[in-house]
């Protein structure tokens, strides 16, 4: 398996191998078969156990872009797939939950302010949901949003949708809450124009966007510094007392 095969340069088999964050069970699971999620409940709970059996030193998520089955329907687009985002991410073996945001696919027949408003709600319900109820770190995995249909505004309208999240991620891991960060779709260098799907972000034609993401790494940083200064200082407490 991946798990086992051995990196080519280093010889450290990927299980072992330290620079390797988490696992993956699949990325965006489905099952439109049944609603429910129950299907997919039984999958990730078998898939992770033995993932685990096999590499227990590295973090685990399943890869869900945060569907609701029973649990909230009301916070979903007007479709289901398949998943529960609380149930799936209830199973002990996953580490984490994580989130996907695209909008402007799933309400293509809404307009920007409208698909704004949804992502917010979408963030907002997922984050309490991962911190109220999950006890879980919350990563948004993949957000993004096309600039074909955005017009003549669309670096600027972009910016704004990466602000939204940027903002609520920073509100939440401020303040100690579950979400932990997020990653946009995609980041592409000049030259890689086969792989140019619209939600491409190309740093050097793309300057505004650029600052957006280094000014939210910057802040996550700090707050990362923070936290590990007051773990350090807990750490010191508990030893004068003891």
């Amino acid at each position: 398996t991946v798990l086992t095969r051995r990196n080519s340069l280093s010889g450290v088999a990927y299980k072992d191998d330290p620079t390797i964050m988490a696992w993956e069970l699949m990325n965006e699971i489905r099952c439109p078969s049944d609603h429910s999620g129950n299907t997919v409940q039984v999958w990730i709970s078998e898939m992770a156990s033995y993932l685990k059996s096999i590499d227990g030193n590295h973090l685990l998520e399943a890869g869900l872009e945060g569907f609701y089955g029973q649990s909230n329907r009301d916070s979903n687009p007007n479709f289901q797939v398949g998943t529960d985002f609380i149930a799936n991410n209830q199973i002990p073996t996953i580490d984490f939950a994580t989130l996907h945001s695209y909008p402007d696919q799933w309400l293509s027949n809404k307009g920007y302010e409208d698909q704004i408003s949804f992502l917010r709600g979408w963030l907002n319900d997922h984050i309490q949901d991962a911190q109220n109820i999950l006890h879980k770190p919350l990563l948004l995995a993949e957000f993004g949003i096309s600039t074909k249909n955005l017009g003549n505004n669309n670096s600027t309208l972009r910016d704004q949708f990466f602000n939204t999240v940027y903002s609520a991620i920073y509100s939440s891991a401020s303040g100690g809450g579950a979400a932990v960060g997020g990653l946009f779709w995609q980041l592409l260098a000049e030259g890689m124009d086969s792989f140019r799907d619209d939600y491409e972000v190309i740093l050097a034609q793309s300057s505004s966007t650029a600052t957006l993401i280094s000014q939210e790494s910057q802040k996550l940083r700090r707050i990362r510094k923070m936290y590990a200064r007051l773990k350090n200082i807990d750490k010191w407490n508990k030893s004068k007392r003891n």
